[in-house]
């Protein structure tokens, strides 16, 4: 890395630094540093909604190195789609709610156990560990960082600033880092189009599988994507800019607007993608972004890339590092110890971030593929939670009674399917997990519905 190189990145961690801590302070209120008062402007949702959303960048790179458009057909079609409802048909709701998360929505619809319960299942579904394990890969890759250095170095930078501004934090620092995000990969694209020929002719350059749909794969494993991008109506993260956003207009604008910048960004970082396969095959597939970036950017360049990859990840690490802590300090810890929320809300949060930083890093440690994390997670947790959240927005109502084994049940089914395929060495009947667990869940709400 040339000192140019070096120079971007150090004014990218001070400007980080300086916006995180700008106007912060520890003695935050609970209600803004949660929601930051509920006052989102339009601009500053979509910038923190688009920038959390890409956090498995190396991830998505590595996909498109090994499978090319199928990349698009499982990490970006879906999340329109289910995007686009949630805008429509559960945004505008939400914002009209007092609640201020999802382990909320539950207590308030089926008592302070579920809400405890529930908020155990969204820890793990918002658990910053692929995001700082991309991260500490990237840092491996360019600055030579031992993997366990860098995961360590780049969850506290990533999360220090939360600790005094909450939300506020994450919403001022997203909105620099949505801005580098999209310069980098328009840089990339920019001079890969420059050095070869146009986008175009990657078509008759690369193998025809790069161009399939489903990338070799079969369909059942494109449907469980497809199925597990539902997670967006149970994301934490957008419940919690939805329940921020000035008004229930701005959220809904918001999310429709993302969606534009979702496929804007997309179509740059897919074609980037095989842009690494055409110039520089046989190269690590995790790496592709970078490995192309450092062959083809000049100095300076290469270093503006790597801020936009570094945002892309960093927005996302903060934003479910401030969303687990939440979880696990306020929903659960002080639940737990409290039937009602004191004025100590904010320390409670404060304890949960160490805590959820400890294990996310374990996490990272221990399951290093980023990829695999979104699956496993995905097949796991959305089954035992999904429909009985959509529930609460109809006129099916739920057993309160029951509504502990209707989240867990499901989970445990997932988790024994999942662990079972790996001792015979394949899933019963070669069907993944997550169906079995939804399986189960749409059966036992059918029978305990009231």
């Amino acid at each position: 890395m040339h000192s140019l190189d070096w120079l971007a990145i150090g004014g990218y961690v001070v400007l980080l630094l300086w916006l995180g801590f700008y106007k912060s302070s520890k003695k935050e209120e609970s209600k803004d540093f949660i929601l930051a008062g509920r006052k989102l402007s339009l601009p500053g949702f979509i910038a923190t909604l688009v920038a959390t959303w890409y956090g498995g960048i190396l991830g998505v790179g590595e996909n498109t190195y090994n499978y090319g458009i199928q990349t698009w057909f499982i990490f970006a079609l879906p999340y329109y789609v289910f995007g686009f409802l949630f805008a429509i048909f559960l945004a505008p709701r939400i914002r009209h709610l007092p609640h201020r998360s999802i382990p909320d929505h539950f207590k308030h619809h089926f008592g302070h156990s579920a809400g405890i319960v529930s908020a155990l299942l969204i820890l793990i579904l918002a658990s910053p560990a692929p995001y700082i394990l991309s991260l500490g890969l990237l840092l491996k890759h360019t600055v030579g960082w031992s993997l366990q250095s860098a995961i360590l170095i780049s969850t506290g930078l990533s999360l220090i600033y939360i600790w005094y501004g909450g939300f506020r934090s994450v919403v001022r620092t997203d909105i620099l880092q949505f801005g580098f995000m999209f310069a980098g990969f328009i840089l990339l694209l920019a001079f890969a189009w420059g050095l070869s020929d146009a986008p175009s002719t990657l078509i008759s350059t690369l193998p025809e599988r790069y161009f399939d749909p489903t990338g070799g794969n079969s369909i059942q494993y494109i449907f469980v994507w497809f199925f597990i991008a539902m997670w967006t109506f149970i994301d934490p993260g957008f419940y919690q800019r939805t329940a921020a956003a000035g008004s229930p207009s701005t959220a809904k604008k918001g999310i429709l607007i993302a969606i534009g910048f979702w496929f804007i960004f997309d179509i740059l970082t897919i074609t980037t993608g095989l842009y690494a396969v055409a110039l520089y095959p046989n190269q690590d597939a995790a790496m592709a972004y970078p490995e192309l970036a450092s062959r083809i950017l000049p100095p300076f360049v290469y270093g503006i890339f790597l801020v936009g990859l570094f945002s892309t990840i960093m927005s996302t690490i903060d934003s479910n590092g401030l969303i687990s802590a939440i979880t696990f300090g306020r929903d659960i810890l002080l639940r737990i110890q409290q039937k009602e929320e004191q004025e100590n809300e904010t320390e409670y949060i404060r304890k949960g971030l160490v805590v959820m930083a400890f294990i996310a890093v374990l996490l990272a440690l221990s399951i290093p593929s980023v990829v695999k994390l979104w699956y496993v997670i995905g097949s796991i947790i959305v089954p035992g939670i999904l429909l009985p959240f959509l529930m609460t927005f109809t006129n099916i109502k739920l057993n309160d009674r029951k509504i502990i084994p209707t989240l867990l049940i499901p989970v445990i089914t997932a988790v024994s399917w999942f662990y079972y395929g790996k001792i015979i060495g394949n899933y019963p009947g070669d069907i993944e997990p997550f169906y079995p667990g939804l399986l189960v869940s749409i059966v036992l709400i059918g029978i305990w519905k009231k």
